[in-house]
């Protein structure tokens, strides 16, 4: 038995969601894709295991997988030989031989996720499933002092969706910034872990606070109190790309 991990890049325009899903209509998923590439080349049943379920239209740059295989397919040839099965919104990287007690979820120290803005009142008709259109004049110093508002080990129940549920709501974020390219905006956020819609939230909040629709004094009130009401509005799930995971 060997298990594989592999990075995979997909846009997630298309798909409803990463994890595969039991439903009437048989949405599609990117880990059905993926299981039933991997599946077909190895010629065994194959179980994709991810680092992190995305959301229907969320993308991921750097997407860590893995699965068990009993295969002696090189390593080196197998992200190709897959790739030959995937359609084309779907892609691996790279795949190497981890130890059998590496879990790509459970092994992971963190995660980096990017958000993308385009920042201009001109209407753009080209890839807006791939970032968010907000119109307005941004006040970027005042976004900036947001961003680092929202660094640090807190309880983020405030800025998850509604209905979470897990054991703690404590996270750690450890860098928060955004950064300008005309009109492009950039978020990058690192941390141990994030809540359902955490980061698509703080992004909405931190927009809303560029926009003075609300002041930078919701974010420490939000953090005290965990009232979600409180916060800014969840951004599309078009703008967040899952951009790498971190490992020991």
């Amino acid at each position: 038995m060997r298990n594989i991990k592999a990075v995979v890049q997909y846009d997630g325009s298309r798909y409803f969601g990463f994890q595969a899903q039991l439903d009437p209509e048989h949405l599609p998923t990117v880990q059905e894709k993926l299981e039933d590439a991997i599946g077909g080349l190895l010629k065994e049943p194959t179980r994709v295991y991810s680092a992190g379920r995305t959301d229907r239209g969320v993308h991921a740059l750097g997407q860590v997988v893995h699965f068990y295989t009993e295969s002696l397919i090189p390593v080196d040839k197998l992200a190709n030989a897959v790739n030959q099965h995937l359609p084309k919104d779907i892609y691996i990287l790279s795949t190497t031989e981890v130890p059998l007690q590496f879990h790509s979820r459970k092994c992971a120290l963190g995660k980096h996720y990017q958000y993308r803005v385009w920042n201009s009142d001109d209407h753009c008709v080209f890839g807006n499933q791939y970032f968010y259109h907000y119109p307005g004049q941004l006040d970027d110093a005042l976004m900036q002092k947001a961003c680092k508002l929202l660094e640090g080990t807190h309880n983020y129940q405030g800025f998850a969706a509604a209905g979470s549920t897990v054991k703690t709501f404590v996270r750690t974020v450890y860098y928060m910034n955004m950064r300008r390219d005309g009109q492009w905006l950039t978020f990058d956020v690192y941390g141990n872990g994030f809540l359902y819609n955490m980061v698509r939230i703080m992004v909405g909040t931190v927009l809303d606070i560029g926009l003075h629709r609300k002041s930078i004094d919701v974010i420490p009130e939000v953090l005290a109190t965990q009232n979600r009401h409180l916060a800014g509005r969840t951004a599309p799930a078009s703008g967040l790309y899952l951009k790498s995971v971190f490992y020991p």
